[in-house]
């Protein structure tokens, strides 16, 4: 399956280099783009959900690094909560 990288910047501007086992993250992220902290978080639970269950489809089992990138995100993003309107910028897909 193709893999691919993500970069990303979170509200305090820390950056991150996430990961998806499949492409599928391309329809839902656009570069350069600047999305709401809950609806960066919706996107990834949605895509990176979708990515395992290809790999699950595939080889018969879930993709245990997607739904741990999807933890990391999860995690990360609970510690923006309290700001007022946090926004998460996706930076680049690296390919």
């Amino acid at each position: 399956m193709p893999e691919i990288h993500f970069q990303i910047q979170y509200p305090d501007g820390a950056q991150a280099t996430c990961y998806s086992p499949s492409l599928v993250v391309k329809e839902y992220f656009t570069p350069d783009t600047e999305y709401s902290l809950d609806d960066f978080v919706d996107r990834s639970r949605t895509a990176l959900n979708i990515a395992s269950d290809r790999v699950k489809a595939k080889y018969g089992f879930p993709c245990g690094l997607a739904l741990g990138q999807l933890q990391e995100i999860e995690t990360k993003a609970s510690e923006y909560r309290q700001m007022s309107q946090p926004k998460v910028r996706f930076l680049k897909f690296i390919e």
